[in-house]
């Protein structure tokens, strides 16, 4: 399965936080799942922490490079499928997100229920 990680899950996986579930952290867990993070996500971490929104330990970066993650670069696709996209949600990162998950045929990990009215694959974190 190839899976892309919301940032809510990149967050609790480096915390190892018991708010991500047993089914999520399994899949994440298991070498056979190819595992990308996003280029978005990093761009939302730093935003939020540069607002006061996010407290995150400096070594954040450091510890998420450790992980045997592929980086997903955002391209033009990923940018213009955005504006194909329903009005469904308003968040321009978890847009961008759904918008790779499609482009890519990836499977989005997230807790936000309201990107599965997006029609993706989704696992719930």
């Amino acid at each position: 399965m190839n899976l892309l990680l919301d940032t809510h899950v990149v967050l609790w996986w480096l915390a190892d936080a018991p708010e991500l579930g047993a089914g999520a952290r399994d899949a994440i867990a298991d070498r056979a799942n190819i595992v990308h993070v996003s280029a978005a996500t990093a761009w939302e971490i730093v935003v939020k922490r540069a607002l006061g929104k996010l407290e995150i330990p400096d070594r954040w970066e450091q510890a998420l490079a450790e992980e045997p993650f592929s980086q997903l670069a955002v391209s033009w696709r990923h940018a213009l499928q955005v504006g194909k996209l329903p009005d469904v949600h308003r968040d321009p990162f978890d847009r961008l997100l759904v918008a790779q998950a499609i482009v890519e045929g990836l499977t989005l990990v997230t807790r936000d229920e309201v990107l599965n009215r997006y029609g993706i694959a989704t696992l719930k974190a």
